[in-house]
């Protein structure tokens, strides 16, 4: 999909997008890991139905790569920026991981732009365990300087145990993707603090829209604590919880993902129509 990749001015930073699909748009959010490519399943499950934006947060990817100090509210700005950029008056926004919590400060400062939520793997405010994981990825990867070391050191954070062991081949595609990173390592550093930083619990009441949040039940980094906080703080919200998968449970069950995914976006997508009137 690279041959569709398009460039944004956002403020100062240039931002690669991909803008697929006709009909209601649908915003894809990366995590702190990988890029837009992240969502390569998720794109080619919804652009026959969907407008589908995919992009590469700034200091990932393709995007403008700086080393300064970054905050998630700024990563929402940037997506409310490039909504702007495509014309795009609201959205469905799907956030993974790093993504969820841009998504959060997305309805909270602009509620009428976002039109549902999907909170993948995410967070709303990390808990120690999850704070511990982060700190010694960056550390692996400032003390070796080497993407290779750092996804050597990282791979088995992402997914369950019974997937390392008995899905060897496609561990190793994992850490092969993980290690083979190009951008610089300081902006996954200061991208690693912001999530660290992240913080929006005692505003998760304020955010009205529909909301669904998906969560591997194993997973160390946005954990069962961090996703019981969102259910509870986000009124109304629906949780699926996937048995025996960890932070990368859309890779580890992607059946299930997705059919969630795209059952999720129907109905909400629906009932938002029905409630327009004609």
């Amino acid at each position: 999909m690279q041959d569709l990749l398009m460039t944004a001015k956002i403020g100062k930073y240039d931002i690669q997008y991909i803008d697929v699909g006709k009909g209601v748009p649908v915003v894809l959010i990366h995590g702190l890991a990988g890029d837009y490519s992240a969502w390569t399943a998720q794109i080619q499950l919804l652009k026959d139905h969907y407008r589908v934006i995919a992009f590469d947060n700034r200091g990932a990817g393709k995007s403008t790569q700086v080393d300064e100090p970054i905050s998630t509210q700024d990563l929402a700005k940037d997506t409310l920026g490039l909504m702007d950029f495509l014309n795009i008056p609201s959205a469905h926004v799907v956030g993974r991981s790093m993504g969820g919590a841009i998504a959060q400060h997305m309805a909270l400062m602009s509620p009428e732009r976002v039109k549902s939520l999907v909170l993948c793997a995410s967070f709303a405010v990390l808990d120690p365990l999850g704070r511990r994981v982060l700190l010694n990825m960056r550390e692996a990867l400032e003390w070796r300087m080497s993407w290779a070391d750092h996804a050597r050191h990282s791979v088995q954070n992402f997914v369950s145990a019974e997937f390392f062991n008995t899905k060897q081949e496609q561990v190793k595609k994992i850490e092969a993707l993980i290690g083979g990173e190009t951008r610089l390592p300081a902006c996954y550093s200061r991208q690693n603090e912001a999530c660290q930083n992240h913080d929006t619990v005692d505003q998760l009441d304020l955010i009205k829209q529909p909301t669904l949040i998906m969560a591997g039940k194993n997973d160390p980094i946005c954990s069962l604590t961090a996703t019981e906080i969102m259910s509870q703080g986000i009124a109304g919200s629906e949780t699926i919880l996937f048995d025996n998968a960890s932070h990368f449970f859309l890779m580890e069950q992607p059946e299930k993902f997705n059919q969630s995914l795209k059952h999720w976006l129907n109905i909400t997508i629906y009932n938002s129509i029905e409630l327009q009137g004609p």
